[in-house]
């Protein structure tokens, strides 16, 4: 008995490295559609991390920093205010200082400015989130590119093979046509998640520019 049970376990463990094998050698298998989705995935960390970087930059307001603009103009410190502005790299510093820079113009020439220094700046900010929006939905869809691909190869291989059909004819169609939907899956999951949370920080960002904008004019016809 415990011979029978020593024989077969020789023969399971090979069978068991046989069928382990890395991600690497499954993503192989999928063909060169795999090297697409790479790329795609490649891009998308570089969008991501590119654009929560300078989000994250935009975001570092001092909070001082109205106080600081309210006491100047009051003052009529206009030059000190400019300074203060260009201090700071950041969407609310850069439409504080284009309003700044035309006090004592209409009100609504004021605004206007400050307003086109916004939506310059949200432009900026959201450049290249439509190509993050496309990946998302692009690379599923290469995926199941591959599964037809990997389909048909495997059916013409059964047609080629006539009536002497082996399994292992059709592995190699099998394989690209499940492991391309998962990467492109995965891909795809990955940038729709991304694209979501930097359109979330852009729009509390949008949402401090408003806030600081308001203030500002409020300042601006509080001092008239």
């Amino acid at each position: 008995m415990f011979f029978t049970l020593l024989q077969a376990d020789i023969v399971a463990q090979p069978v068991a490295q046989e069928m382990s094998f890395s991600l690497i050698e499954m993503a192989k298998k999928g063909g060169w559609l795999m090297l697409v989705l790479l790329l795609l995935s490649i891009l998308a960390l570089y969008i991501f991390g590119k654009k929560w970087w300078m989000i994250r930059q935009a975001q570092k307001v001092d909070k001082n920093f109205m106080f600081d603009i309210r006491d100047y103009i009051q003052d009529g410190k206009i030059d000190s205010a400019k300074t203060l502005c260009s201090k700071y790299d950041n969407p609310v510093a850069r439409m504080v200082e284009a309003g700044v820079c035309r006090v004592g113009k209409p009100l609504g020439d004021i605004r206007t400015a400050v307003e086109n220094v916004g939506n310059v700046e949200v432009a900026r900010l959201e450049k290249g989130l439509p190509f993050l929006a496309t990946i998302a939905g692009g690379a599923p869809m290469i995926g199941f590119l591959g599964t037809v691909m990997g389909m048909v190869q495997a059916f013409f291989n059964m047609s080629m093979a006539g009536n002497n059909i082996d399994i292992t004819l059709l592995s190699s169609g099998i394989y690209t046509a499940m492991i391309t939907t998962v990467g492109g899956l995965i891909v795809g999951i990955l940038a729709f998640f991304g694209y979501n949370i930097l359109t979330s920080k852009i729009s509390d960002l949008v949402a401090n520019m408003e806030s600081a904008t308001i203030e500002f004019m409020d300042l601006l016809e509080q001092k008239r």
